[in-house]
């Protein structure tokens, strides 16, 4: 019965946002009550539920969607956004914008939360997609599934990192990664392939809104600015989150250097660098950029605010339901062996993935899951131990929908609605998990 309300109120987002064109803020939030109530929580725990989730996403990606928003701003109002896309297509080629972004979400989502890095390239994909006469739905999704693919494989990222250690793989992190690298590769092939020819039908309001040609628009901001301070603002949060990522995982955790380097890697001071660097694109430091521009760049965050913090609540309140202890109460390691038993964290993964959300507490709660079956089934050593990670992180790619924070910001900032996101990006996920346990169970095969 849990699982069929939780349907129900996904289900109620849809049609509330689609249909009857309710804002998604209010859907989320009437379906969090809904699901709350329903489920049985007690009254006062509901409302404190939906608070204390709407809260908590904010603490962790609030000031960073509101910088991030900033950074965008100010390169695309400055023509440092053109002058990426144009440096990305020389490099990659005209004919070939989306796998750009691909790649690009590929390498970056190493270091970097998807959501974040989402927001740090917002503005050069969709430059990207004008400058190559593409939909910003098709570029969004292709580095949506860039960015996902490593950030649920590969560490220093949290989730794939917890994973290692909750089943005792810590000791091979560097398997984990090679192996995290090669798998996130057909995902990241699959997301280009969806995105192609799936997402680039799919139109928004802005892919009509400018006219102008190429040429024109970048002789409408006079000097273009030069391909370091366009790069500048993305690319040093990207290397100051890396190096902070590094610095947590080797030296001493209390040596002051190695605190100083994990501080200037938390996403929010990273990107308020990145902000700072972006001031060095102003045309001029007066009350219109300053002042004007950053104001701006704060209406456009507002409305990603309320949504993805919606999307928290939805997501908290489904965790509060207790749906993590009735998977943990099945005896699912008995059901398989071999390279069958990698079903069984993917399933776990995939089922609380889809019910609550958070790519990262899936990792978590199955790697501590699946733990104790791993003896019982003889599973030990570096590529055994890496393969069950990978299996547990293609269930937690499988599948991004309503309730997780990063559909709502790829839907936003792409400016799809939600029946569009779940054509482009919903499913472009759920053959992204497909793709990785087909993968990660012929690797099982082939070296195991």
């Amino acid at each position: 019965m849990l699982f069929v309300i939780i349907l129900i109120g996904v289900l109620f987002v849809i049609f509330a946002t689609a249909k009857l064109h309710l804002h998604p803020f209010l859907a989320l939030i009437i379906s969090s009550f809904f699901v709350g109530i329903a489920s049985g929580m007690p009254l006062l725990t509901v409302a404190d539920t939906v608070n204390n989730g709407f809260g908590s996403l904010m603490t962790s990606i609030g000031i960073v969607i509101v910088v991030g928003t900033m950074i965008g701003t100010i390169l695309e109002r400055s023509g440092a956004a053109y002058r990426m896309a144009e440096v990305v297509l020389r490099i990659v080629g005209k004919k070939h914008p989306q796998l750009a972004m691909s790649i690009i979400g590929y390498i970056v989502s190493i270091p970097v939360f998807c959501d974040s890095g989402f927001i740090i390239l917002s503005s050069l994909q969709k430059s990207l997609a004008k400058r190559a006469k593409v939909t910003i739905a098709s570029m969004g999704v292709a580095l949506a599934t860039g960015l996902y693919a490593t950030h649920v494989l590969v560490p220093p990222t949290p989730g794939p990192i917890a994973a290692a250690g909750n089943i005792g793989a810590s000791d091979y992190l560097g398997t984990v990664i090679v192996i995290g690298l090669l798998v996130a590769i057909p995902a990241t092939l699959v997301g280009y392939i969806w995105a192609t020819k799936v997402a680039s039908k799919i139109r928004v309001a802005a892919d009509d809104e400018e006219a102008l040609d190429y040429e024109e628009i970048i002789k409408s901001y006079g000097k273009m600015p030069s391909t370091f301070k366009a790069f500048l603002p993305i690319i040093l949060p990207i290397l100051l989150i890396g190096i902070g990522s590094i610095a947590s995982l080797v030296g001493d955790p209390e040596a002051s250097i190695n605190v100083f380097l994990q501080f200037l890697g938390k996403p929010i001071v990273a990107l308020l660098l990145g902000v700072f660097a972006s001031f060095l694109l102003l045309p001029e430091m007066n009350e219109k950029t300053l002042s004007g521009w950053i104001g701006d760049s704060l209406k456009d965050a507002a409305p990603i605010l309320l949504i993805t913090g919606a999307g928290g609540s939805f997501g908290t309140i489904i965790k509060e339901t207790g749906v993590g202890e009735m998977l943990q109460e099945m005896d699912l390691g008995s059901l398989a062996q071999g390279s069958l038993f990698l079903l069984v964290p993917f399933l776990i993964a995939a089922a609380l993935k889809t019910a609550q959300g958070s790519s990262t507490t899936a990792l978590v709660i199955t790697s501590t899951l699946v733990a104790p079956m791993l003896a019982t089934a003889g599973i030990d050593g570096a590529i055994p131990l890496a393969l069950v990670v990978m299996a547990i992180g293609a269930g937690a790619m499988t599948v991004s929908h309503v309730n997780d924070s990063f559909f709502w910001v790829v839907t936003q900032y792409s400016g799809m609605e939600v029946t569009q996101a779940y054509k482009a990006q919903t499913v472009a996920t759920l053959l992204q998990g497909i793709v990785t346990i087909a993968v990660s169970m012929i690797l099982w095969l082939i070296f195991v």
